[in-house]
Parts: structure tokens; C-alpha cells; sequence
């Protein structure tokens, strides 16, 4: 749109009048006032009336680019436009120049304003301060500061004499404290007023104060005697914390005497634990913040159970977690810490989350098989899994099954239930097959399997026994072939020696 209003307007300002010549011509700038603000850009728009222009340009300080031209006109993006300048526009014709000026004014909004009050606290009768002061904002002839207590105004204070090298956006006041004083909020609000360029106003205030007016306070004891010894009593209720003072006067005719404790007061309520949202759904994105009560004095030390990093003391701690199924029921703990007169204190606050899910039947919980012995009593084994708890509903042949009742088991239960777990965010079912055995047949099965493993332990002895003999036989082999050749050599020889005798060898 902006650029859109840069072509009317230069074509409108190109428009020639009658009679008009090079030495009538005009030069003209876009914007004729610019507001900007700080470290922005600005577009301008340079342009002349006269038909056939010669060199022409912008001179300035600030960072320029040409983005774009036209026969009778220029555009250009200044960048980083950091402080007030002049910026000169210029167009020869003819052999004539002319130029003109562009005033560009830097803005910063209050965006800062810082509120001090000395002492915070102050005893009755004695003056405090309260000083107001806005670290960076322009144009300083522009802002109006504005002292409150309460909503009642102290002191307002505009800049518009002030001398350049003097600007300090800057407004303090003092004040006599007076016991209706005590637990006032202070505060300052700052206004930027840019109406004149053609702005709008922008505006923001402090961090509110809030002063103590103390002054000694006399208790009304409860006085007891016994002989010649008085006891006071008192009860005290502790305002404020850090290290205050009991003293206690016994005057006897023109004698007193003074004795002082110092009172140390603490204030140490339970930490605060959040859980942005303490019912999500399962994948649900969720942080958890563990942080001192605003009345915690002095600032303790906090620690979240499954924070990855302990914060730095004063600092709340806090995770981001995407829930889960397993995350249902659990614990989150806020632990808080401080110590008091070298003493520990710790406080510890809890919550339990509760993550939805639909419904589930899992094979550990619900088994798909399930074996019933005849004449005993059974139920079906099914428990769902969801939040919220899931309703479950079975059914046999069409008929609701009754879940919590046993049935005593009979060859009638064999066959397919259909169970389904419902809650608010869904439902899921599943087939459930019951086989039911007579206890005869565990029995039978039971002698069986014992006479066939004391068939093997047989067989295998047997077999034992006939290989080992093999064995031996088969090892003493070689010593009996021997003492038959032995015994058949010997008969040989005796043959022999019969035949040499009877032919007279």
C-alpha cells in the first residue's frame, strides 16, 4: 500500500501546469515529514516537475540504496536510521538546480521505566524518596512523566525547556512519611506524545512500590507475681520479616532497666507447584512449574523432582513433558529450601497427574486362550486398561456374561466370548476362546507322559547294557586270535616231527 501512495503521488506532483518551463520547476520529497523509529528503515520518494531532468539525487548521512526510478523521479530506502538528520533532495534542469530538505525525526517508546524508593522503609516523620527515570526514549522535548501514589498524582514533569545537552528523562520528589503513608503503592507512568509529527502516543509505567512506615510499638503484657518475682506475658504478631528487636522496661520507684533480644522473622508458606493442565490426553504438550510463595522471606531454594536443571536461587524450576500413557498417576513434588539462622528448612508440595487414554485389552491382562477345568469354579480373565477406568461387557452365544460371578465350568463354557472396554473416549473388543477339560483327562494325560518317559529310561538302559559288552568283546578280540595261531603252530610242529621219525630224518 505504501509503495502504491509513492507512484499516485509522484505522478500527480508530474502532472505539468500550463506555461510551465524548465526555470518554473519544481522539486518535491515523499514524505514531507518523517517519523521513524529507532534502528527502522524509511522509503523516500525524490521527484520534479521539470520535463527532461538532469543529474539529480538525496544527500544524507544515513546508509541509502535506490530501489527503483521513473524519467522525472528517484526512490530510495534509507537503513538503520539511528538519530535525527536532514536529508537534501535535488534536480537540475536545464542547467538550474534546485533541492529540498526532509527532516527525519528518531522515536524510541518509554518502553523502560524504572521506579526507585529510598528507604523502603522509613521510620514516621522521617523523608523518603521516590525517583522516577526512563533509560532510553526519544524525543525527550516529547515525554511526561508522572509521579503516583496510589492513584493520587505527586508530581508531573514535561521536558520541553530542557537544554539538549542537560536531556535526562528524570523526575524526583521527597516526601515526609506520615503513618497513612504505610503500605501505599508507588509508581510512575511515562507518556510519549508524538502527535505533532504525526504520530501517535505510547506509554508505560513502572513496577509499583510499596513503602513501610515502622515506628516502636508498645505491647499490653499480662503481668503475674510470685514473692518477689514479676513475669510478662505478650503476644506479638510479626508484620513484616528480617531481624527485628524486643525490648522489655521494669521501672521500680526512680530505677529502670532495659534489656533487648534480637527477633529474627521468617515467612516460609509451602512452595507453589502448577501443572498447566492436570487431565491431558495422552501426547498432550504440558509444563510444570515449581515456585516460592510471594510471602517466602528470604527467597528460598527450589527443586522440581524431574527438572533437568536446578535453577538459580529465587528462580522457579520447570520441565515440559508430551504425556503418555505410563505418565498416569504420576507424582510431581516442589521442594523448597532456606536456610534461617543456620538452620534448614524444607517444605515439599504434590500433585499427581492423571493422563486420559482410551481404552486397551493387552494379551498379559486378557488372554486370547484360556483353558477352564471342568467342575471348578471359573471366571474369565479380562481387566482393561484406559482412563477414565473403562466399563468392559462380555458376551456367550448373545448373552451377557456375568464377570464377577464364578460359574462352575462345564463342557457348555467351551467356545468364543466377545469382550468390550468402553469409556469417554472410545472403545475396543476382542475375542476371548475358552476351552474347558474334564479333570480326567489331566489325570490321564498326566499317567501317560509318565509311562512313556519310563519307556525311554528303559530302552536307554538296555541299550547301555547291550553296547558295553560289544565293547569289551570287541577289545579282548586280537588276544584270542593270537593264542589260537599260537596253539595251531605248535600242533604243526608236532605233526612234523612225527613224519621225519617214521622216514628215519
Amino acid at each position: 500500500m505504501e509503495m502504491l501512495l509513492f507512484r499516485v503521488w509522484a505522478l500527480l506532483a508530474l502532472i505539468p501546469f500550463p506555461g510551465a518551463t524548465e526555470e518554473t520547476f519544481e522539486v518535491s520529497v515523499w514524505p514531507d515529514q518523517a517519523l521513524v523509529k529507532l534502528g527502522q528503515s524509511l522509503m523516500v520518494n525524490c521527484s520534479t516537475t521539470c520535463p527532461d531532468p538532469g543529474p539529480s539525487g538525496i544527500e544524507t548521512l544515513l546508509k541509502k540504496t535506490q530501489v527503483d526510478k521513473g524519467p522525472q523521479w528517484k526512490e530510495f530506502l534509507l537503513e538503520d536510521v539511528t538519530e535525527n538528520s536532514i536529508l537534501q533532495c535535488f534536480f537540475s534542469c536545464a542547467g538550474i538546480q534546485k533541492d529540498t530538505s526532509l527532516g527525519i525525526t528518531v522515536y524510541q517508546p518509554p518502553e523502560q521505566v524504572i521506579l526507585e524508593l529510598e528507604p523502603a522503609w522509613v521510620a514516621m516523620d522521617e523523608a523518603f524518596t521516590v525517583k522516577c527515570h526512563v533509560p532510553s526514549v526519544a524525543p525527550l522535548e516529547n515525554l511526561t512523566l508522572t509521579l503516583l501514589q496510589g492513584n493520587k498524582k505527586l508530581q508531573r514533569r514535561n521536558f520541553m525547556s530542557l537544554a539538549v545537552a542537560s536531556q535526562r528523562a528524570e523526575v524526583t520528589i521527597n516526601v515526609k512519611a506520615q503513618r497513612a503513608d504505610d503500605r501505599c503503592n508507588f509508581s510512575c507512568r511515562a507518556e510519549l506524545d508524538l502527535s505533532s509529527y504525526g504520530g501517535g502516543l505510547f506509554h508505560s509505567s513502572s513496577a509499583i512500590k510499596v513503602l513501610r512506615i515502622f515506628g516502636d510499638q508498645e505491647l499490653s503484657p499480662f503481668v503475674s507475681w510470685k514473692g518477689d518475682t514479676a513475669w510478662a506475658n505478650a503476644t506479638v504478631q510479626a508484620m513484616e520479616t528480617g531481624d527485628q528487636e524486643l525490648s522489655c522496661l521494669v521501672s521500680l520507684g526512680p530505677m529502670e532497666e532495659k534489656t533487648r533480644e534480637p527477633v529474627h522473622v521468617y515467612s516460609f508458606p509451602p512452595p507453589i507447584l502448577e501443572i498447566e493442565e492436570l487431565y491431558p490426553l495422552a501426547g498432550t504438550d504440558i509444563n510444570v512449574t515449581c515456585s516460592g510463595h510471594v510471602l517466602t522471606s528470604p527467597s528460598p531454594t527450589l527443586w522440581l523432582k524431574g527438572a533437568p536443571d536446578l535453577p538459580a536461587p529465587g528462580e522457579p524450576a520447570w520441565l515440559s513433558l508430551t504425556t503418555r500413557e505410563e505418565d498416569n498417576g504420576r507424582n510431581f513434588s516442589c521442594e523448597a529450601s532456606m536456610e534461617v539462622q543456620g538452620q534448614q528448612l524444607i517444605k515439599t508440595t504434590a500433585m499427581q497427574l492423571h493422563v486420559l487414554y482410551k481404552p486397551r485389552l493387552e494379551e498379559s491382562d486378557c488372554p486370547g486362550n484360556q483353558t477352564w477345568v471342568k467342575g471348578a469354579e471359573q471366571m474369565l480373565a479380562c481387566v482393561p486398561k484406559g482412563n477414565p477406568t473403562p466399563a468392559l461387557v462380555c458376551t456367550w452365544n448373545g448373552v451377557i456374561f456375568h464377570l464377577e460371578v464364578p460359574q462352575k465350568a462345564t463342557q457348555n463354557h467351551t467356545g468364543t466370548y466377545c469382550c468390550t472396554a468402553t469409556n469417554q473416549l472410545g472403545s475396543v473388543s476382542k475375542d476371548i476362546a475358552v476351552i474347558v477339560q474334564g479333570l480326567d483327562e489331566g489325570i490321564s494325560s498326566t499317567i501317560f507322559v509318565i509311562i512313556v518317559a519310563l519307556g525311554v529310561g528303559v530302552t536307554a538302559i538296555a541299550l547301555y547294557l547291550n553296547y558295553r559288552p560289544c565293547k569289551i568283546e570287541r577289545r579282548k578280540l586280537p588276544y584270542r586270535q593270537k593264542e589260537k595261531n599260537k596253539e595251531q603252530e605248535s600242533q604243526f610242529a608236532v605233526q612234523q616231527a612225527e613224519k621225519c621219525n617214521a622216514h628215519n630224518c
